[in-house]
């Protein structure tokens, strides 16, 4: 993963779960929330980019373990202060990119929020770590923002390859500048090609959600 969104989440793990406080964003979590435990309650899941565990926490009870993981050691200690059903939940430090490493079985994986912050370039590697520590037939779920003027940050810029940046402020004042894709269902269904088996895209208010199966282990 990048040295600069590495270094941004270990600056901003503390201030990281604000942004689900906003009002007008409780209807649409409840829906996402609806959502993800249709997709994966009684899952033995590998969890990517867990960051502070909002999630986790929330996935612990549904499932039938999770692995969480992250490459940011300091969201990852946040993380493990939260509460969870014993015997349950287990962290890892773990590149999103190299994922052959964590131990376990699954068979699903969840990434939420980490799409947004794959370079288009690098979204074969990143599935392809994914879908190589999955078995055939595994169940694959991802959550993202969509961008809504007025509730988002807006873009600050676009490169040659198409990603689009937005400029972070931290409570501390400092900004930087931090890649934010927000894809459509044609750029996501292009993007998973044929090893997703019934993909299943959905677009809420504020987020958008895939899920789908493995074809094969890659």
């Amino acid at each position: 993963m990048s040295t600069d969104l590495l270094r941004y989440y270990a600056q901003r793990a503390p201030e990281y779960e604000q942004i689900y406080a906003r009002p007008e964003r409780q209807a649409d979590l409840d829906r996402v929330r609806r959502w993800l435990h249709d997709e994966l309650s009684h899952q033995r899941v590998l969890e990517v980019a867990c960051g502070t565990g909002y999630w986790t926490a929330w996935l612990a009870p549904v499932v039938e373990g999770i692995v969480a993981t992250d490459a940011c050691a300091e969201v990852l200690d946040l993380a493990r202060r939260k509460s969870y059903p014993p015997g349950c939940v287990r962290f890892a430090i773990a590149d999103a990119y190299e994922l052959g490493a964590v131990t376990g079985e699954f068979s699903a994986a969840f990434a939420g929020f980490f799409w947004s912050h794959v370079p288009r370039a690098r979204l074969p590697a990143f599935l392809r770590s994914v879908h190589a520590r999955l078995g055939p037939g595994a169940r694959v779920v991802l959550l993202d923002n969509r961008y809504v003027e007025g509730s988002s940050t807006p873009i600050a810029r676009c490169d040659d390859e198409g990603n689009t940046y937005q400029q972070r402020r931290l409570a501390d004042g400092t900004v930087q500048e931090i890649l934010k894709n927000f894809p459509g269902p044609s750029e996501l269904r292009a993007a998973l090609g044929t090893e997703a088996r019934g993909l299943r895209i959905l677009e809420f208010e504020h987020y958008w959600g895939a899920s789908y199966q493995t074809v094969r282990a890659s």
